[in-house]
Parts: C-alpha cells; structure tokens; sequence
C-alpha cells in the first residue's frame, strides 16, 4: 500500500505522464511540466511556456473515512490507511496565446483518456522505492471550482490568475506505519496475598 511518499509520488505522475505523452513536434516552443508553488503564481515573473501543476487543496476522503485495519500477508496489522483527495491546478502556458489553448485542449483530453493511473505508472517517476503497491490506482476526476473558490483564488493570484484546469487525485491512500500488537486473550488470574502487620 502507499506510503507517506504518495502525495509526491502522484504530482509526479501525472506531470510525468503528461511530459511523456507531449507531441512537442505540434507545438513551436520548448515545453516544462512542474510543480509549482503558490506563491509562483502570486509573483510577477509569467509561468514558463508548458505545464505548470499546482496543489492547492487536500482533504480526507469523506465516503471512505472508515477503511478497516491494514493487514499484510506476514500477518501484521497496522492502523487503517487515510484516504486523502488531491486537488490540482493545471496551469498551460505560452507566449501565444494561441498555443496555450492548443496546450489547454491537448491537457484536457489527455487527462480525460487517462482517469485512472496504475501503480506502475504512479511508482515510475518518483526517485524512491515502490511508493504504491501493486493492485493500488488513483482516479483523476475534473473538478470545476465552485464560483467562491474561483473567486478567492482570482483575489489572492491577480493581476496574473492563469488560464487553468481543475481536477482531483481521489483516494490516494497513505498508510499507516504503527503495528497494532495483538496479544493473547487472557486465560488465568494470579492474585497474590499480602501479609498484614501483626
């Protein structure tokens, strides 16, 4: 199961994912995919011409809060996994602004041909052991912002809020590294006496 890594683990995939699919043949400029922090956006130097991913939101997972403890094949159990929902900005940049829209149309459609990212692909780009197991996914859901989300976020982000597309990582599960020790059920009592003062 995944790792406290898995938050890294799947920014990197999805910008892997979209740096490996790129057809830069069709568009005139060099591309970047990255990461970025808010306070990117909120400066005055412009997104390079590219991908620019930004997380701006994590909660729990409401419709799964209640996951049953973890077991592994050796038999230990741990605490159960906390199901965690990432939520993206991706933000298309370019010069031309015609090229941004090319860039925001190819986005938008790769991500809708893709709603589900396999282990492999979320374990291939992150620089760390196996951060998912096997059998594990994440879904990519778009995720239009509610008007008042939208809003806060053109206040924080103007002049430059960018042209951007919303979408959650759902489920991305991050366990728990506390064994939960099972002892035997008790079978005996001992009671010892106490002698008292004479």
């Amino acid at each position: 199961m995944a790792s406290w890594n898995a938050i890294a683990a799947t920014t990197r995939a999805v910008l892997g994912l979209l740096e490996d699919a790129c057809p830069r043949e069709r568009f005139a400029t060099p591309l970047q995919f990255l990461a970025v922090h808010a306070t990117r956006l909120a400066g005055t130097d412009p997104l390079p011409d590219g991908f620019s991913l930004l997380l701006w939101r994590v909660n729990v997972n409401q419709s799964r809060r209640n996951l049953p403890n973890r077991s592994t094949p050796a038999g230990q159990r741990f605490k159960p996994s906390l199901p965690v929902d990432l939520h993206y900005l991706l933000m298309p940049a370019a010069a031309s602004v015609e090229t941004q829209q090319r860039l925001l149309g190819w986005g938008l459609r790769l991500l809708e041909d893709h709603p589900v990212l396999g282990a492999g692909l979320l374990n291939r780009y992150l620089n760390e052991p196996e951060v998912f197991g096997p059998d594990e996914t994440v879904e990519l859901v778009a995720d239009p912002l509610p008007l008042n989300d939208h809003l806060n976020l053109w206040d924080k982000l103007k002049p430059q809020m960018p042209t951007a597309m919303s979408f959650v990582a759902r489920m991305v599960l991050i366990d728990s590294e506390r064994d939960l020790q099972e002892h035997p059920p008790v079978r005996s009592r001992e009671f010892q006496m106490a002698k008292g003062a004479a």
